[in-house]
């Protein structure tokens, strides 16, 4: 479903809207959020974040490429990358990047 005026993206962790972290806890998206978008969208390879410190594998180029992808998201919007509780700033900190 596209996100429009009638229809924002919530960024809660309770009730109907729970799919998305607060930013004080990482932001990105939760489990339930995952599964809800995979039920949404047949096909969808959409994963929740490597979290762990030394991922191995597959993992570890997931975080490599998330972590590469948002300190290029880091340059393009220098605002968020100065406010140290912008989602951007705390989902790379949540994926250790």
């Amino acid at each position: 479903m596209p996100r429009t005026a009638e229809n924002p993206i919530k960024k809660t962790t309770k009730g109907k809207g729970a799919n998305y972290r607060p930013t004080s806890k990482g932001a990105g998206m939760t489990e339930k959020g995952v599964k809800e978008y995979r039920k949404k969208n047949p096909g969808s390879k959409l994963k929740t974040a490597v979290t762990e410190k030394n991922p191995t594998g597959k993992r570890a180029a997931r975080k490599k490429s998330y972590c590469a992808r948002s300190e290029g998201q880091m340059k393009k919007f220098p605002k968020a990358a100065k406010d140290p509780n912008s989602r951007l700033r705390q989902a790379r900190k949540r994926w250790k990047c």
